[in-house]
């Protein structure tokens, strides 16, 4: 199991709206708004890390109001 967290910047107010649009995609655990240079955090799970990206890529960064996205793969040392 891979997860990541996903930080996101939306446009001006759509910051909720995101949030909540992506907690309904599958593999998505928690999506919040917050405060900051990013505008909403995500972390998800995939079995594999292309399957990870293939989610990033044609469901979250699909999701109207995203102006550009970050993924930060957790890594276990």
């Amino acid at each position: 199991m891979v997860q990541a967290y996903i930080l996101i910047q939306t446009e001006v107010g759509k910051a909720s709206l995101v949030a909540d649009t992506i907690a309904k995609i599958p593999g998505v655990l928690q999506a919040e708004d917050v405060t900051g240079p990013y505008d909403v955090i995500v972390r998800a799970q995939a079995d594999t890390v292309d399957e990870l990206g293939r989610m990033v890529v044609a469901k979250v960064q699909q999701v109207e109001g995203i102006t550009r996205t970050l993924t930060c793969p957790v890594v276990h040392l």
